[in-house]
């Protein structure tokens, strides 16, 4: 996901979009442990995808203060 595409959202729309890729990663990981996961880089993007959706989300409430 793009940064311009998260800086577009409020919030609570960043949270609800941590949460959902949290659990994507979750379901990442447990395929690779499963032998399941086909396409490694899954794992990597949505990692930084978390923590790119985390650094805006700081950034907004330091904003709001």
């Amino acid at each position: 996901m793009k940064a311009s595409e998260l800086r577009a959202k409020d919030i609570a729309g960043l949270e609800k979009e941590i949460s959902e890729l949290l659990r994507a990663h979750f379901g990442l990981r447990m395929q690779k442990a499963t032998q399941a996961l086909s396409n490694h880089s899954q794992l990597g993007r949505t990692r930084r995808d978390i923590a790119r959706a985390k650094t805006i989300l700081a950034e907004k409430k330091r904003a709001a203060k």
